[in-house]
């Protein structure tokens, strides 16, 4: 029993490596092409190890472009927003799991119904706001749009809810208030899932192409998605650069990967206990 409890999982692991292979063959083909000089890119069959590199006059030429900008473009706007949602995600959800207050649930289910609406739904009031408040056409107004979550909220609320009360009245005979308790305790109990919902807004903030395109008009403003799209209509030819300039949009993506993965996994586990 044991030998085929052994076997089994020895074959799913390599059908699952096996996918793993083929899910990663395009970003391995695009590192690839990235290295390669233009008249190699298509090659058949697939040269996937160059055997001319091109890799330096590739991304110097990416990176002695406007390439620069946008990537700080993408970085600034990127970090505030994912720092400011997670922020006032952590404490709508704090607010609506340990805070007793008439009406909350209904408020709730409000805000779950806002998740409901679909984003290209409100791009014509979120359009006259902005152009009203005088921030269209600038990044304050585009993180203000993804300062708040209605996901993140819902998803920190559950976690925030697996947190015992115990601990909560035990702060308050010491005389802590709401602010105090949701710093120093509740915020550090679910650190795992705030770290989780972090990587996540990054990534889809980083790789947000509508709102930029629709409340960006000056092109020093573009963010990457707007960047790559501007530098493929200059370069729609070479391959080989697009190729560079995808690679180097991934990279913080990755890293950003590489370096909460262990927190990502640490949320799931709470969420498989919780409780």
């Amino acid at each position: 029993m044991d030998n085929k409890k052994s076997l089994k999982k020895i074959i799913i692991t390599i059908v699952m490596a096996l996918f793993g292979i083929l899910f990663m063959t395009p970003f391995i083909w695009m590192i690839s092409a990235s290295m390669k000089p233009e008249a190699d890119v298509f090659i058949f069959p697939i040269q996937w190890i160059p055997k001319h590199f091109n890799l330096i006059e590739n991304y110097k030429e990416v990176w002695t472009t406007k390439f620069p900008l946008y990537y700080w473009n993408s970085i600034k706007v990127t970090v505030i927003t994912t720092a400011l949602s997670v922020l006032f995600s952590s404490m709508a959800a704090y607010a609506f799991s340990k805070i007793k207050f008439r009406g909350s649930n209904v408020i709730f289910v409000l805000v779950l119904a806002i998740y409901m609406v679909p984003s290209q739904a409100i791009l014509v009031p979120q359009f006259i706001l902005l152009r009203s408040m005088h921030l269209y056409d600038t990044h304050l107004g585009l993180i203000l749009l993804g300062s708040f979550s209605v996901l993140g909220t819902f998803m920190l609320r559950q976690f925030y809810l697996g947190i015992h009360d115990e601990y909560m009245e035990s702060a308050r005979i010491d005389g802590a208030g709401h602010a105090r308790i949701f710093w120093t305790i509740c915020t550090p109990l679910v650190r795992p899932a705030i770290a989780t919902y972090a990587i996540l807004r990054f990534i889809w903030t980083w790789n947000d192409y509508q709102n930029p395109l629709i409340f960006l008009r000056d092109k020093s403003l573009f963010t990457l998605p707007l960047g790559i799209y501007s530098f493929a209509d200059l370069n729609g030819n070479f391959y080989s650069l697009i190729m560079a300039a995808s690679v180097s949009a991934i990279l913080p993506l990755l890293i950003i990967f590489i370096i909460g993965q262990k927190q990502v996994i640490e949320g799931i586990s709470m969420g498989g206990v919780k409780g």
